[in-house]
C-alpha cells in the first residue's frame, strides 16, 4: 500500500479527509481507513484542497454527514460520491 490520498477514521463515515496537495479531478485515491486500517479507492471527481473533506457515497440534502464517527452536520445540498464536500454544501445542526 503506498501513502493515502485519504484518511477516514471509521467505517460509517460519509466524508474523509484529503491528506495530499495539489488533488485533482480525475485522481484514483487510495483511502485508508484509520480505526482498523483498512483501504478502498475512490475517485475525486473535482478539485479538493489538501485539508477539505470528500464525499466518500452519494449524500442527499438533509441527510447527515459523518466524519471521524461523529455527526458534524447536514447536506444542505446533493453531494455526489468523490465531490468536494465543505461549507458550501454542509452546515452544522447547532445554527
Amino acid at each position: 500500500m503506498g501513502a493515502p490520498h485519504l484518511l477516514v477514521h471509521e467505517k460509517k463515515d460519509t466524508v474523509g479527509v484529503v491528506v495530499v496537495e495539489g488533488l485533482k479531478a480525475g485522481t484514483d485515491m487510495l483511502a485508508v481507513i484509520t480505526h482498523d486500517n483498512s483501504d478502498f479507492r475512490i475517485t475525486a471527481s473535482q478539485d479538493i484542497p489538501i485539508g477539505h473533506k470528500v464525499a466518500l457515497k452519494d449524500i442527499k440534502k438533509g441527510d447527515t454527514v459523518w466524519k471521524y464517527g461523529q455527526d458534524i452536520g447536514i447536506a444542505k445540498a446533493d453531494i455526489k460520491k468523490g465531490q468536494h464536500a465543505h461549507v458550501h454544501n454542509i452546515k452544522t445542526k447547532r445554527w
